[in-house]
This record gives C-alpha cells, structure tokens and sequence, in this order.
C-alpha cells in the first residue's frame, strides 16, 4: 500500500508528466524545489495547481487550499484523479469564463 505522502508526491509527477505532454515542457514538481512551495506543479504560468490523487476528494476543501495558497492574478485549480480514471479539473466558475472568453477572443 502507498502511503498518502508518496501517493500525492506520485500524483504530482504523474500530473507534471500529463503537462508536458499536452506540450507544457517546463511542468514540474514544485515542492522538489526549494524556495517554491504551495504549489504541487510549476510551469504553467498564472495558473495555482493543487494536485490531489485520492479515491475520496473534498473538492471543496482542494479548491479552497488552492485559492488560499494562489498569489494575486493567479488562477486556482484541482487537477484531481481517482485509480484507473482520468484526470479532471476543477476551478471556480468566474476563472473558467475568463479561460474561455481569452480562447474565444484569440
């Protein structure tokens, strides 16, 4: 059994790798770094990530913890995933429509 430590530090690496896959080659592991903390995954830019890889998430609570640790002009979210599924993302509402309306005006 992993224990929930290596776990989320597994979870991290694991969410890093999908980002540079999708092209984001400077996605890493924040807290291998030191001087970087509070933030699970760094090198995607403006955006807080707050990486959890737990059967039952308190997304309420994930979410909160990243708002909490973003700086200003940050968007906060919860790359989040259970065994065998896929990885999701949650944010607030207000940052998904200013997502897609920067999408949308090119």
């Amino acid at each position: 059994m992993v224990n929930s430590k290596r776990k989320g530090s597994q979870g991290e690496r694991e969410f890093a790798k999908l980002c540079r896959e999708h092209g984001f080659s400077e996605a890493r592991r924040g807290q291998q770094f030191s001087g970087i903390e509070g933030k699970d995954v760094v090198g995607l830019d403006g955006i807080h990530i707050e990486v959890k890889r737990v059967e039952k998430l308190n997304i309420e609570n994930a979410l909160q913890q990243s708002i909490r640790d973003s700086k200003e002009g940050e968007i906060p979210i919860v790359a989040h995933r259970r065994n065998r599924e896929e990885w999701k993302i949650t944010m607030r509402a207000k940052d998904f429509f200013e997502l897609y309306r920067a999408w949308r005006e090119g």
